[in-house]
Formats: C-alpha cells, sequence, structure tokens
C-alpha cells in the first residue's frame, strides 16, 4: 500500500490504500519505513509524503484487532516510535500534503515530517474518546506545545476535530490551501528545496530538532548557529552562493 517514486531528486511517498482511508498496520509500517529507507539510499534532496483518496491517513487500522490479545507495545514501541524517529530524522527536507483524515499515527506521521501543507477541509485532532484509548504518535506534545493545556484537553475529551484552515492558525502546521490546490503546494515548494543549498537546510534542520529536543536558551543556540555557519564555508553551494550573489546570477546549487 506503500508506493515510492523517484523524480528530479524528490522522492514522492504515498500511502495508497484509499478504501481505508490509508489506515496503517504493521505491514504498511514496515513498507512506509522501506521506502524512506530506499529514498534515503537513492539519495534525494527533498521528500513528499502524501495519501490517496479522501484522506491522508485515519490512523491504526484496527479491523479485526482484538482488544485481549492486543500487543499495543508492540505496535507503538515496535513500530510506529522507530519509524516517526527516522522520518524525522530523514538526511533532506521533507514535506507533507495533508488532506481529509490525519489522525492518530496518521497525526505523527506529520509531526514527524518537517513542512506540512493543510488542506482547508482536513481535520485533526483526536478521535480515541470514542474509542475508550488515549492519543498516541506525539500528539500529546503537539497540541500541548502548540495550544496549551486547556485546548489540549478540551480536544481530546471531546473528540471535536479541528480543520485545516483552525490547525494551521493555531500554529500547528504550515500553511492551509484549497483541497485541490495542497499537493502541488507542497510538490512545488518540494521542487525548490530539491535545488536548494542542502546541507545549510540540514543544518537548520538539526538546530530546530535540539532547539525542540533539547531546549536550548538563546544563546546557546547562536553559539550553534556560529558552528554551523563555520561548518558551511567549506561546502560548494557556500561558496557557489556567495559567487552567485556576486556575480548577480542564480545560484546553482549541487546540494555538497
Amino acid at each position: 500500500m506503500i508506493d515510492l517514486t523517484i523524480a528530479d531528486d524528490v522522492a514522492h511517498v504515498v500511502l495508497n490504500a484509499p478504501e481505508k482511508r490509508n489506515a496503517l498496520d504493521p505491514s504498511a509500517l514496515r513498507e512506509l519505513g522501506t521506502a524512506y529507507d530506499d529514498a534515503e539510499a537513492a539519495g534525494v534532496r527533498a521528500l513528499v509524503l502524501r495519501g490517496e483518496g479522501a484522506g491522508f491517513c485515519a490512523g491504526r487500522d484496527i479491523a479485526g484487532v482484538d482488544p485481549a490479545t492486543d500487543d499495543v507495545s508492540g505496535y507503538l514501541d515496535g513500530l510506529v516510535t522507530p519509524l516517526l524517529k527516522k522520518m524525522s530524522a530523514f538526511p533532506a527536507p521533507t514535506f507533507a500534503a495533508a488532506h481529509g483524515a490525519c489522525l492518530g499515527v496518521g497525526l505523527g506521521l506529520l509531526i514527524a515530517t518537517d513542512v506540512v501543507y493543510v488542506a482547508d477541509s482536513a481535520k485533526i485532532g483526536s478521535p480515541f474518546a470514542a474509542l475508550g484509548a488515549a492519543l498516541d504518535s506525539g500528539g500529546h506534545a503537539l497540541f500541548y506545545e502548540r495550544l496549551g493545556a486547556h485546548k489540549t484537553l478540551d480536544l481530546i475529551y471531546t473528540g471535536r476535530l479541528m480543520s485545516g484552515a483552525e490547525a494551521v492558525q493555531s500554529g500547528l502546521f504550515s500553511q492551509v490551501f484549497p483541497a485541490d490546490e495542497v499537493r502541488q503546494a507542497t510538490e512545488s515548494a518540494a521542487s525548490r528545496a530539491a535545488h536548494g543549498a542542502t546541507q545549510a537546510f540540514l543544518a537548520s534542520k538539526r538546530l530546530v530538532a535540539r532547539l525542540r529536543d533539547d531546549r536550548l536558551a538563546l544563546w546557546d543556540a547562536v553559539a550553534a548557529e556560529n558552528l554551523n555557519q563555520e561548518s558551511l564555508r567549506d561546502t560548494a553551494d557556500y561558496r557557489e552562493g556567495f559567487a552567485a550573489f556576486q556575480a548577480k546570477r542564480k545560484p546553482d546549487f549541487t546540494g555538497r
């Protein structure tokens, strides 16, 4: 159910099980991890993740799951969390186009992506109130950091789903587009990134991860920025960028 195509230095990863709203079972999670491995091995300079059909991803595929024998830890700790970490650490800028249902593990896939563009009709929140289960895949951290405690628990207790427009307005994700434009906007952004200064982008990606995970103070972050700039000075793209600026021409970045 996971399709991977590569064109012009961009990997396109598609969740392709529209008949079940791209819900993910263990096999699909492994396929998705393999797609990211293959894209990394191919040396792509950007990646786009999207879902086929009416929604991005409705979460875990619980059809046929028996709560009495459900290996919750094996699914979450053994499969979901390692996948999300792999996605987050992907060595190129990553983009997601989100439409329709973006729930549970589907929300986690977005959290693990660098830039998320959402359709105005997207549905984002915690549907677990109706299941007797708890929000997972990083949802608590995202909602609390961006929305605060009260709105986070309101969404969890009520099961209310935010539209894509509300999610962007609340600071969850980057930009909102009409549903028929979100894929093109995402792919265009990824294409631009794939022709940019990849090493500089990755330096910023790593620093943002440290700001998120290690809560760097201002001057520690400034020191990290200074080290980034020093290391980038020796890259081909740094030299090309300065040369292009001085010659008043468009830079031709190679990602090195």
